[in-house]
C-alpha cells in the first residue's frame, strides 16, 4: 500500500466512524473519493436475512426496491449472490453493458465489493466511475481494506436497531457504540465496556479477559479471585456463544477474531442467575467487541504508516512536530527540562555517489536502528527529512543530553555497515543540541539544536557541538 492510499484509508475511516447521519453516509464517502477516483454513484445496500430482500442504508433501511426499477432491482440481487463467494464483482463478470445504469449510454465501469461481518455477507457497497478505469491488484486490495471498515459500521447500526427493543439497554448500547466508533486503542475501550455492562447487569460482577501467549490474563478490573471463573474461562471453544455454569450463576462469553479466542467477557454472581435476555445482549456486545479489537489493530497498522517513516521505521516530520507540541506543552506545563538533538549523517551524498542508492537506504536504516538502541524507552526520534534526524529528549537537562548525544556519536561511528564481497564501511555524524528556555517557542528548540549542527559540520564533523548564543 503506497502513502496516497494510506492516506485515503485513513480519511476513509473517519468519515465513516464519525457520520452520525446515515443519510449522508454516501454523499460524505463520495466526497472522500474524488481526489483519487472519479466516482459518480455509490450504492450502500445491506441484506436482512429474516425477510431476504436488500435495503438501502443510506435510506434508513428501507427495502431497496422502493428506490431501484424492477430491472436494476434483479442486477443487484445477482450482484450480491455473487459476492457471497467473491471478493468483488465488476459488471465484466456478470455479461451485462458498462452502461446500464445510465441513460445517456456513457461507458462506465462499476465495482461491487462485499460488506463482510463474521464469515456472513451482510450486503454491499456498489461505486459507479464517470469513465472506465483499470484496477490493479493493489487498488483491491485497497477496496477490501475500505469494504471491511464499513462492513462494521454497517453493522453497528443495524444491531443498534435491533437493540432498540429495550429502552435502558438501548441507551447502554448506544453509549458504547459511539465509543466504539470513535476510540481505537482498545485499553482504553474494553474498561468502558466493562463499566457500560456493569450498568444494566445489576446483579453481576463483570470481568473481561485478553488470550496473551496461550494464557488468559485479566484486563478489567482489577483482580478477579473466583476459582470457578477461571476454571470455566478454561472450556472455551470459538464455536462457543457462551460457556454457563451448571447453575446458570456464571457466564462466560468468548471473543473471537478469525477463529481464535483472544479474550472473553465474564458476568459472575454467588446468588442471581443470567437471564436469557441478558445472556443475548452480552453475547451480541461480545461479539461486537471482539470485532472492534481487530478494527483497533488495523486503524493501529494504518495510523503507524501515517505517521513513521517508512524506510527507518522512525516518527516521520510530521509527527515529530506533533509530538515536539506535546512535549513543549508538557515542559511548560510541569516545569521540566527538554532537550532536542538534530543529527546529520556526514557526507551522506559521498556514500550514495560511491556505492548507490541501496547502500545509501542501508547507511540511513542503520544509523536509525542505532539511534532507537541507545535511546531510553520515552525518548522520541524522528527522520526529519533527507539524512537528518531529530530527538527530542523529555524531562532532560543539557547536560544529560551532552551525555546522550556523545554516546550515540560514538555508537554510529563504531558500527560497522556491510557491503558485497564482506566489504565493510563506518559513518560518522555530527550532532548539534540546544535545551528549551522558559522564552522559547517549539520552533526555537529544534532551530537552536539545528543551529549547533550546523557549528558542528562547520567545525569538522564528527563531534557534538551545544547551541550557544555566540553562533
Amino acid at each position: 500500500m503506497n502513502i496516497n492510499d494510506t492516506f485515503l484509508l485513513y480519511k476513509l475511516f473517519n468519515t465513516i466512524c464519525s457520520n452520525d447521519n446515515v443519510e449522508n453516509l454516501g454523499e460524505d464517502l463520495k466526497l472522500v473519493f474524488a481526489d483519487f477516483y472519479d466516482i459518480s454513484e455509490i450504492n450502500l445496500l445491506y441484506y436482512d436475512y429474516h425477510i431476504n430482500k436488500l435495503k438501502n442504508v443510506v435510506k434508513d433501511f428501507e427495502p431497496a426496491q422502493d428506490y431501484y426499477s424492477e430491472e436494476k432491482m434483479s442486477i443487484l440481487t445477482d450482484i450480491f449472490e455473487k459476492l457471497k463467494s467473491a471478493n468483488y464483482v465488476i459488471n465484466d463478470d456478470i455479461n451485462l453493458p458498462d452502461d446500464i445504469f445510465e441513460e445517456n449510454s456513457i461507458i462506465t465501469k462499476t465495482l461491487s465489493v462485499p460488506l463482510r461481518y463474521e464469515s456472513d455477507t451482510i450486503g454491499m457497497i456498489r461505486m459507479k466511475f464517470k469513465t472506465k478505469v483499470d484496477l490493479s491488484e493493489n487498488d483491491m486490495k485497497f477496496f477490501e481494506m475500505f469494504s471491511y471498515n464499513l462492513s462494521l459500521k454497517v453493522k453497528n447500526i443495524v444491531l443498534a436497531k435491533q437493540l432498540e427493543v429495550s429502552s435502558e439497554f438501548y441507551k447502554s448500547m448506544k453509549d458504547i457504540a459511539k465509543i466504539i466508533e470513535t476510540q481505537y486503542d482498545f485499553q482504553y475501550i474494553i474498561p468502558i465496556i466493562g463499566e457500560m455492562i456493569d450498568k444494566f447487569v445489576l446483579n453481576h460482577l463483570i470481568y473481561i479477559f485478553l488470550k496473551q501467549d496461550g494464557k488468559y490474563n485479566l484486563f478489567w478490573p482489577g483482580a478477579c479471585w473466583n476459582k470457578k471463573v477461571y476454571e470455566l474461562i478454561e472450556t472455551l471453544s470459538p464455536d462457543d456463544n457462551a460457556k454457563l455454569s451448571d447453575d446458570n450463576k456464571t457466564g462466560v462469553f468468548p471473543l473471537v477474531s478469525e477463529g481464535e479466542i483472544i479474550g472473553c467477557i465474564v458476568a459472575h454472581s454467588t446468588i442471581d442467575k443470567l437471564t436469557e435476555e441478558e445472556i443475548v445482549y452480552i453475547t451480541e456486545l461480545t461479539k461486537q467487541s471482539a470485532i472492534t479489537i481487530e478494527r483497533a489493530n488495523t486503524y493501529s497498522e494504518i495510523l503507524k504508516n501515517a505517521t513513521m517513516d517508512a524506510l527507518t521505521g522512525l516518527n516521520n516530520r510530521r509527527q515529530f512536530e506533533v509530538r515536539l507540541s506535546e512535549q513543549y506543552s508538557i515542559a511548560n506545563r510541569q516545569n521540566t527540562p527538554l532537550c532536542a538533538i538534530m543529527i546529520d549523517i556526514d557526507f551522506f551524498k559521498k556514500f550514495n555517489d560511491t556505492y548507490g542508492h541501496a547502500i545509501g537506504d542501508k547507511v540511513l536504516r542503520t544509523t536509525a536502528n542505532v539511534i532507537k538502541e541507545q535511546l531510553r524507552e520515552y525518548d522520541i526520534p524522528s527522520r526529519y527529512g533527507g539524512e537528518e534526524f531529530c530527538i527530542l529528549l523529555p524531562q532532560t537537562n543539557i547536560e544529560e543530553a551532552r551525555i546522550v548525544a556523545e554516546r550515540l556519536r560514538t555508537a554510529v561511528e563504531q558500527t560497522k555497515i556491510e557491503l558485497e564481497n564482506h566489504k565493510t564501511i563506518n559513518v560518522t555524524i555530527s550532532v548539534g543540541l540546544a535545551e528549551l528556555d522558559v522564552k522559547d517557542m517549539a520552533e526555537d528548540l529544534y532551530m537552536k539544536a539545528d543551529r549547533a549542527l550546523y557549528e558542528a559540520k562547520e567545525s569538522g564533523r564528527n563531534r557534538v557541538m551545544v547551541y550557544s548564543k555566540h553562533y
